[in-house]
């Protein structure tokens, strides 16, 4: 069946209980009566052709403009392979809806998980208490006015951003890898062609060789002499000249 077979079914049953159907963008739904909504998931899961032997998901919306708190009923048949989504309105100020968890067991936990996010409370429930936080939690944290109390006894509802953390370790990495290098080596100063001291000097350039081409001549190379001159004979020291005792 499609959604506009279902809703004609249900509204055959129940008249003004079931309102118009709207063609949402994504699932289309119906609102309902509150004070209906038992009855009327009774009858969605038993009534033939119909088969809501499954009930998916019961979810809330928080509407602080309208002063009202919407629960969802997702619902699917495993048999006819079809789903529906049927919602109620509460008063935001206290909220309260007749409990399905006669119909379907699985709206046990997923009513309380509505009364633990919105505290909306379902009235006929087995458990009604928090599932998800702890029975001393302050507020309900999908209401759209929700304010964070700063933590829980001690344990701090934030977290330091996790690029700054990475940043300082990152320095400090740094740091320690730094300390631990061995020191620099000095570089000796090297001497330069100019008989100077220092490396900002640049290196000498021996001249480029000329490439312009040679003029050819006729002159022949002097010739080198074949014969050495000898070396002069050393002469030998003359005597000493003595006085004779004569005179």
């Amino acid at each position: 069946m499609n959604a506009q077979e279902i809703h004609s079914k249900l509204k055959a049953q129940f008249g003004d209980a079931v309102g118009d159907l709207a063609e949402a963008k994504i699932d289309p739904f119906v609102m309902v009566k509150s004070d209906k909504i038992v009855e009327i998931c009774r009858f969605a899961k038993d009534e033939a052709g119909l088969d809501f032997n499954y009930c998916e998901d019961v979810t809330g919306i928080d509407w602080p403009a309208r002063n009202v708190i919407e629960v969802v009923y997702h619902l699917f048949s495993l048999q006819q392979r079809h789903q529906f989504v049927l919602k109620v309105e509460a008063d935001r100020s206290q909220p309260s809806v007749p409990s399905v968890q006669g119909v379907w067991k699985a709206a046990n936990w997923l009513e309380r998980e509505v009364y633990d996010m919105l505290g909306v409370s379902f009235v006929g429930h087995p458990d009604m208490r928090r599932i998800l936080l702890p029975d001393d939690w302050v507020g309900h944290p999908l209401r759209k006015d929700y304010q964070e109390a700063g933590g829980y006894h001690g344990v701090t509802n934030t977290r330091p951003d996790p690029l700054v953390k990475l940043g300082q370790k990152v320095e400090e990495e740094r740091k320690a890898i730094a300390a631990a290098a061995p020191p620099p080596v000095a570089t000796p100063a090297t001497a330069t062609p100019s008989g100077g001291f220092g490396t900002d000097s640049p290196p000498h350039q021996p001249p480029r060789a000329s490439h312009a081409p040679v003029a050819a001549t006729n002159t022949a190379p002097a010739s080198v002499s074949a014969t050495a001159t000898a070396p002069a004979p050393a002469t030998a020291p003359a005597p000493d000249k003595k006085e004779s005792p004569n005179g």
